[in-house]
């Protein structure tokens, strides 16, 4: 019996399953070291520049030269940058009381130059609050330490004047009217605060630099000359008093 000849044997391949298996345990280790990995550096990196620290935020808007309260303040928490010098939460008692030195926006960080000390009242000068109408304010805006004139007129007689200088801007209540705080001399202060219960008073925006009586810090000397016969009108001073002629002189 004649066996055939057999040709050269040919290696069988493993199929792509086999391999398919052989590499899964090495692929899957690798992909878990590059999770490991990726997991170390993010908690690295988190640590060196994601610390975070409570800071001060504006909860609402604040005008220039408005007195900061305790609801214009909210506590955010914010990851630190020296690039930044936000007032730190701890020191909100501090930041409260202080007046704002530029229009702070709401959502925006307090930062230590946003704010001032509310500077002190002169000796010799009361605070009175002014409410007055939009049609009673000048249309620009007023500002902490804008000097200005209350201007008293009467239904009969002849109009009245006071020179003051803004302390504090209160905000625009739905009506339209606004209560401003103004520095005038204590002697005066009782006499515009009747003219702002009378309601009849304009304010008028003192050119800056005028030399009005709060912003120089004394309060008006006695015994003024008056003014020209037939008119009414602040003193030459500019102590923050108004001089009327007196009754009954040069036509009155």
């Amino acid at each position: 019996m004649t066996v055939p000849e057999q040709g050269p044997v040919t290696p069988h391949a493993p199929g792509r399953t086999l391999r398919a298996r052989r590499r899964r345990p090495a692929v899957l280790a690798m992909a878990v070291a590059l999770i490991a990995a990726g997991g170390l550096g993010g908690a690295v990196l988190y640590n060196s520049t994601g610390q975070r620290v409570a800071v001060l935020a504006l909860a609402r808007d604040v005008p220039y030269g408005q007195v900061l309260t305790d609801a214009d303040l909210v506590v955010a928490r914010i990851a630190t940058d020296p690039a930044l010098k936000p007032v730190a939460a701890a020191d909100r008692r501090e930041a409260v009381g202080q007046r704002a030195t530029t229009d702070l926006k709401r959502g925006a960080l307090l930062l230590k130059a946003d704010v001032a000390q509310t500077p002190n009242v002169l000796p010799g000068q009361l605070i009175v609050g002014v409410s007055a109408k939009r049609t009673q304010l000048p249309a620009t805006r007023l500002q902490a330490g804008v000097p200005i004139v209350v201007v008293y007129t009467p239904d009969n007689g002849r109009p009245d004047s006071l020179n003051a200088v803004v302390v504090t801007v209160g905000r625009v209540d739905t009506d339209g009217s606004q209560v401003v705080d103004v520095a005038v001399p204590a002697a005066d202060a009782s006499r515009l605060a009747a003219w702002v219960a009378g309601g009849r008073i304009q304010v008028v925006l003192s050119p800056r630099g005028a030399g009005a009586g709060p912003a120089t810090g004394a309060p008006a000397p006695t015994g003024t000359a008056p003014a020209p016969s037939g008119t009414a009108a602040p003193n030459a001073t500019g102590t923050g008093t108004a001089s009327a002629a007196p009754p009954g002189a040069g036509g009155a």
